[in-house]
């Protein structure tokens, strides 16, 4: 029934407005509602969250579930009551940078119906990581729902520079451990939409990050955010530092850059391609570079993303290797009652095993 009125109730209405109107007015809404009683009670109702019982251990942290809100959305950390409380047993907030981000002009986002595809140009738009780590402290959110921190350097000429790009990371890595706050963190180095393009997303300069990075004491879970455009050839020489490091695993993967791989190209603005696409587009790719990165590499953790539009999907990314997965699109084109019809097909998965 739930999945009825979205597909032809709610759905309909919302996407005759902007992605990017659409997008504020939620979370603003669910920033303000969040910590209503009968709010909460209403989406748990609807839902079926929270949900309860840990069942999944990744790399000491505990999950109530396989599904996290990928990076991208929650930007600057507003909504994990509201989250949790739709089934989610965690997020990635972010991309957070050193320095606040206005983000990129507008619009930001496109959605690409038919193609199950949202074309997005945010340009790491965020408050800057203090202000996210004060945000985060303040909120009530469930003990039992985690919370990861993508980290990312800020978008501006400044940090362009491969120096000031790494001291950029550092910065944002070290208020958060000084801090506490996050429970893993994530170095998003393949972000599509940043000043200085992808230059850590090449094994000399990753590594030359990473050792940075590994000068400041972590207790917690560090991945890698992984670009989806690479050859398998070069992609795992990445992976050769992240394991050589010691890091505890990737999150496979990002944005994809070739606009070629959209079903139907007559969706796409006019125009310069900008920024990267979502869903369906990415989902071969990154399922591929999971099942490689899993022979390659057995003991790193892989987070899939990417693609993730129905709860075959989720499966398939699990059966592959990762141990949990992270959406968006997902609950965009088919309603937040796929995060929920995830669980439950992941549960009665392992009840059988």
């Amino acid at each position: 029934m739930i999945k009825f009125l979205y597909q032809k109730g709610l759905k309909p209405i919302l996407f005759k407005f902007h992605p990017d109107v659409v997008h504020e007015v939620f979370v603003d809404l669910g920033e303000r509602m969040q910590t209503n009683f009968f709010f909460k009670k209403f989406l748990q109702g609807v839902y079926g969250a929270p949900l309860g019982t840990k069942t999944i251990t990744v790399d000491g942290v505990e999950y109530s579930g396989p599904v996290l809100l990928a990076a991208g959305f929650d930007y600057n950390g507003r909504l994990g009551p509201a989250l949790w409380n739709i089934g989610f047993a965690g997020e990635e907030v972010g991309s957070v940078t050193a320095r606040k981000c206005a983000g990129n002009p507008p619009p930001n986002t496109t959605r690409l119906i038919q193609s199950k595809s949202i074309q997005v140009f945010k340009g790491l738009k965020n408050d800057g990581v203090d202000s996210v780590i004060e945000r985060l402290k303040s909120l009530n959110t469930p003990k039992n729902f985690v919370t990861g921190v993508s980290i990312a350097r800020t978008n501006d000429q400044q940090s362009s520079d491969v120096n000031e790009g790494i001291e950029d990371y550092f910065y944002s890595f070290k208020r958060l451990n000084e801090e506490e706050v996050g429970d893993y963190y994530t170095i998003n180095i393949s972000c599509p939409n940043a000043f200085g393009g992808e230059d850590f997303a090449r094994p000399e300069l990753l590594e030359k990050l990473l050792m940075r990075l590994k000068e400041i004491e972590c207790k917690r879970p560090v991945y890698i955010k992984m670009p989806i455009n690479k050859p398998w050839s070069e992609f795992k020489l990445l992976l050769d530092v992240i394991h050589g490091l010691g890091f505890q695993g990737v999150v496979i993967g990002n944005l994809n850059k070739n606009y070629e791989e959209v079903d139907f190209k007559e969706e796409l603005p006019p125009g310069e391609f900008r920024g990267g696409l979502s869903g369906r587009p990415c989902q071969k790719r990154s399922n591929e570079l999971i099942r490689k990165t899993k022979e390659y590499c057995p003991d790193l953790t892989i987070i899939g993303c990417g693609g993730v539009l129905e709860v075959k999907d989720a499966m398939e990314k699990m059966q592959l290797g990762a141990s949990l997965v992270q959406l968006i699109s997902g609950m965009i084109f088919n309603g937040p009652h796929l995060i929920g019809e995830i669980n439950k097909s992941f549960y009665e998965d392992n009840r059988h095993k």
